[in-house]
């Protein structure tokens, strides 16, 4: 599973492997896009490097943040042009899409829509036990993308052996308590 973060200065991403039943991190990082002024050439270069990650990590499918809404329309039309390209490099490879929402990750990943980017970072890595928080939250956003998506796909029986629990009605601390096996301090 790949997660990206689109952006038009930076894009994060995360991809994510699954292996006994245990969530690996794979690989972390970010696409520097600020250097090229040109937007034409940004475009190119994410997908050159959106192409780069799949052919080397080989994902199944690829979860994107939609863009959010916001008074700048050219910045929302360059974000989607950016976002565009991404998906269509995972198209080009018949890898199947899926788009969330920032506040659906935010949730899915701390149990607040509300939550900050940092909060978002330390519980993925708490999750999936990563010593060094990358430099930028943009990567970590992108990682966030995968595992909103892996959360939101768990095949049902997949929980009860593996430890997670689907979130219900109850409380995000419910979940933890039931997981402790999952979250590192």
């Amino acid at each position: 599973m790949i997660g990206i973060d689109p952006g038009t200065n930076i894009m994060g991403y995360g991809v994510v492997g699954l292996k006994a039943k245990q969530f690996n991190l794979l690989s972390i990082g970010i696409i520097r896009l600020d250097k090229y002024d040109d937007h034409a050439l940004k475009l190119k270069h994410i997908f050159e490097r959106v192409t780069g990650l799949i052919e080397s990590f080989k994902p199944d499918e690829l979860a994107i943040e939609a863009p959010f809404y916001g008074k700048n329309v050219q910045s929302m039309l360059k974000l989607g042009r950016a976002q565009g390209v991404a998906i269509a490099a995972a198209l080009m490879r018949e890898i199947p899409i899926f788009e969330y929402q920032p506040r659906k990750i935010k949730l899915s990943i701390t149990g607040s829509g509300n939550s900050t980017k940092e909060q978002v970072a330390d519980m993925l890595q708490r999750l999936l036990n990563f010593e060094e928080m990358p430099s930028h939250l943009d990567a970590t956003d992108g990682l966030a993308a995968a595992m909103c998506h892996i959360f939101q796909h768990t095949p049902r029986g997949f929980g009860a052996k593996s430890g997670i629990k689907k979130k219900n009605a109850s409380s995000w601390s419910k979940f933890v308590a039931e997981n402790k096996d999952r979250i590192k301090s």
